[in-house]
């Protein structure tokens, strides 16, 4: 199911958030709370979700997120797609932040 950033944004306390961008593109902004995994890391990622909550996947335009939340949904879980991506989501000019370094 496709969520627009509007949408997602009204969910951020109830789902888990994953952007499913490369590491580089974090540099233009997360969803505050969202976790990286990066789309070729979401096999062997998805036991550490929670299956009781929606899972909403993002990813710079919308079509990585997409291919995640088809596998995601494959295995079980509540899973979403933002529309748009993270383009859509600043396009909107909703709060992003930068991540947090290890």
């Amino acid at each position: 199911m496709e969520l627009t950033p509007q949408q997602v944004f009204s969910r951020l306390a109830e789902a888990q958030i994953i952007d499913v961008r490369e590491t580089p593109e974090l540099l233009d902004g997360m969803i505050a709370g969202a976790r990286h995994i990066p789309l070729s890391t979401i096999p062997e990622n998805t036991a550490a979700l929670d299956p009781k909550r929606p899972v909403i996947l993002g990813c710079r335009s919308g079509s990585r997120s997409a291919s995640a939340a088809d596998y995601v949904a494959a295995a079980g879980f509540d899973a979403h797609t933002m529309t748009g991506g993270m383009l859509e989501w600043t396009a909107e000019r909703l709060p992003t932040v930068l991540p947090q370094r290890p």
